[in-house]
């Protein structure tokens, strides 16, 4: 029950005066309540670390509503006279309100439904289930995500980026907690290093998001949000063993050391042997052997004050190729991984927030394309300040940024560069009224190599009736390195250095609309995107036999829909996607337009779950993939669609579940159409075609999750 005690001071003033000051004075437990939103109509106010708002309002009969995670909100209405008024705002936690979704990708930290940029979010318990299907990595839990893609970049090592509504991999800029940890670039073995165990929930933003994070955000932003610790400690171990020969052992732990701190602690091993599933002498599933290991440290007090503090290393080896027609090729990937970042969170006098991120990482790697051997190193600094805060219906929210991006090769000359990144930006969000907000974000940087771009990103968020409709409009740009899908799969070798390359730049769209009926939740979606200079591999015409990276003449248009259909009523869910996309871009070779390669027409999903709160769930998937086209495939010119069928159950006894995933039911395999192996190297030295649907087949795993 909330309990709202109102004690009403009377101040006298004029009585001509045209507005009230009201003072509302928030409290949970007899301790003052920081951070809590305080709205009327436009007028909003974040309490101070006393637990105090003001909010100035004109006469007759106004509702105030509180609002704080982890708390009922509370709603009263007060007749003013004119008079200023001090109210003090009682609230009591309360259990439901802990499943209520903040998201901290748009910088504003709010709840999803006041976002007037569209984020969507997987939840901690959409990750846990598919942390049963893959507890080694997010790639799974990303691709049958509506609207992404995981594009298998490297057949023989496995390698994988994910595209966003049909962009390029490379677009899409992966954080972990708004920090860059996996890179500036994010690589293409990046999301199959990441166990999901320690995911609280994970934040995607669809479209150009250079207003908010820079370059590498030009496609999107996929934004991997930890887990807190509780009050008490928690232990948990997962092993799972997969009919392909692979094995995962996780651990995590999580509690409170004392003093306002806690901790978190990840360590995963997780191993792979090479599987041969066709038996052409060539490996489809590629084998590996990681250790992955995370602390975080967390600190908070009651004035809104905390500071995050996590590092990472990840060691791993992988091991791939096979039989061609000159003889082996085998290809190899040494990685070494260290990373540490910080976020301190501040509030300042009244409700301003004051923010401060940081983070360094490394990776080197060992790679071997045959008897050619490539090593690099790759670093990442990153340092960024914000300063935010809200009053009279805006929320606001200033920056400066500084990132360094760095690269140094062992084996080839010529494509070593440091590139650093100093930025400026801003936000601004008005709700004149409680159905309506604009969001208007801004961001200039000053790129060392390539000049200085500036980036407006527009958003609007209409809630009429029980409608909800968001419409987005943002500009971006990417600063292109040698790293393309098709240089992450072949190497640097037979690539010329980069000479006289434009940024890439894009404008992307979006109108998306809503609405929850009873049990059902209904969405869609419409977007586009141009892209001017897109980067192209294509043969040398100074060079022959060499590779170079030129921009494109012409742009690359994409376009498409998202249908999302959801239905509960306990303990059923159901959910229905549909994608539909297009995307053209100009052909590398000069022979006109042509669709963009691995880009299916259609792609639908359906999900249906049962699961009891303490007792388990079952669940029945289908995936269906369209035709795609193909670059260079002597097999076919256009893929075959296919789809994948899953079952899924888990049993909880106590502390201890027990799980089995039956992944791809029906075999398919891309092999069962076409060989992967080329009869002859290809002219960017591969000597497989492009993966356009899945090598390893039917998959069982099983498993069991004890916590202690």
């Amino acid at each position: 029950m909330i309990r709202i005690v109102l004690a009403l001071v009377m101040m006298a003033v004029p009585a001509a005066a045209q507005e009230a000051r009201v003072t509302v004075q928030v409290r949970a437990e007899g301790e003052p309540v920081a951070a809590a939103e305080v709205r009327s109509g436009a007028a909003a106010a974040r309490t101070d670390a006393g637990g105090t708002a003001v909010l100035r309002l004109g006469a007759g009969t106004r509702a105030i509503t509180v609002r704080k995670i982890r708390f009922a909100p509370a709603t009263l209405s007060v007749v003013l006279a004119g008079a200023d008024t001090t109210l003090t705002v009682v609230l009591e936690e309360e259990a439901e309100e802990l499943e209520e979704i903040v998201v901290s990708a748009t910088r504003t930290g709010q709840r999803i439904e006041d976002d007037p940029t569209r984020v969507e979010v997987l939840s901690r318990e959409e990750v846990e289930e598919k942390m049963m299907m893959t507890p080694g990595d997010i790639s799974m839990m990303l691709n049958e995500t509506s609207g992404l893609r995981v594009q298998t970049t490297s057949p023989s090592l496995g390698g994988a980026n994910v595209r966003v509504q049909g962009l390029r991999g490379r677009y899409t800029q992966l954080l972990s907690d708004g920090l860059p940890l996996y890179g500036g670039q994010s690589g293409a073995l990046g999301l199959l290093q990441i166990p999901p165990m320690d995911l609280g929930q994970v934040e995607v933003i669809k479209g150009a998001a250079s207003a908010l994070y820079g370059s590498a955000a030009l496609g999107g932003v996929v934004n991997l949000v930890s887990r807190r610790p509780g009050d008490e400690a928690q232990r948990e171990l997962l092993l799972n063993q997969t009919t392909r020969n692979g094995s995962d052992a996780v651990g995590f732990a999580s509690g409170p050391l004392g003093g306002r701190w806690g901790y978190t602690l990840l360590a995963g091993a997780h191993r792979q042997s090479e599987a041969d599933v066709d038996g052409d002498r060539w490996t489809d599933v590629p084998g590996y052997r990681r250790a992955v290991v995370r602390p975080r440290l967390f600190w908070g007090d009651d004035a809104g004050r905390s500071v995050f503090i996590t590092a990472g290393a990840t060691v791993e080896e992988r091991e791939g190729g096979g039989r061609v027609a000159t003889g082996e090729f085998p290809e190899t990937l040494g990685t070494r991984r260290g990373d540490v970042g910080a976020v301190g969170r501040f509030l300042l006098r009244g409700d301003r927030l004051l923010a401060i991120r940081a983070s360094a990482t490394a990776q080197r790697h060992a790679h071997g394309f045959g008897a050619t051997g490539e090593d690099d190193l790759h670093s990442t600094g990153f340092a960024e300040a914000t300063f935010s805060g809200s009053g009279g219906g805006h929320s606001w929210v200033l920056g400066s940024a500084l990132q360094a991006e760095g690269y140094r090769a062992d084996d080839v000359a010529g494509f070593d560069y440091t590139h650093v990144t100093p930025s400026l930006f801003a936000q601004e969000e008005f709700a004149p009224a409680e159905w309506v907000t604009l969001s208007v974000a801004g961001r200039v940087d000053r790129h060392s190599e390539y000049g200085t771009f500036a980036n407006p990103r527009l958003a609007l968020l209409l809630r009429p009736g029980g409608w909800t409709v968001r419409a987005a409009a943002a500009t971006g740009y990417f600063a292109p390195t040698p790293f393309t899908e098709e240089t992450e799969a072949i190497g640097l070798t037979r690539v010329l250095p980069l000479e006289g390359l434009e940024a890439e730049r894009a404008r992307t769209a979006s109108l998306d609309v809503g609405r929850a009926l009873g049990g059902w939740e209904l969405n869609g979606t419409l977007f586009g995107s141009r892209t001017e200079n897109a980067l192209q591999l294509r043969e040398s015409a100074a060079r022959p036999g060499f590779l170079e990276l030129a921009n494109a003449s012409g742009p690359t248009r994409t376009w498409g829909t998202e249908l999302l259909a959801r239905w509960t009523r306990e303990p059923f869910h159901l959910t229905a996607t549909h994608t539909r996309l297009r995307s053209r871009e100009d052909d590398p070779e000069g022979a006109g337009r042509r669709e963009v390669p691995l880009t299916p027409r259609h792609a639908i999903g359906a999900v249906g779950m049962w699961e009891a709160e303490g007792v388990g769930r079952v669940g029945l998937e289908l995936y269906h993939t369209g035709r795609q086209a193909l670059e260079e495939n002597p097999y076919r010119t256009r893929s075959r669609p296919y789809t994948i069928v899953g079952f899924l159950a888990e049993r909880r006894i106590g502390g201890v579940r027990g799980f089995i995933n039956l992944e791809n039911l029906l075999d398919v395999r891309q092999t069962r159409y076409d060989p992967l192996v080329l009869p002859a190297r290809s002219r960017e030295g591969r000597w497989t075609t492009d993966v356009w649907a899945p090598l390893e087949g039917r998959v069982f795993n099983a498993g069991v999750r004890i916590g202690f």
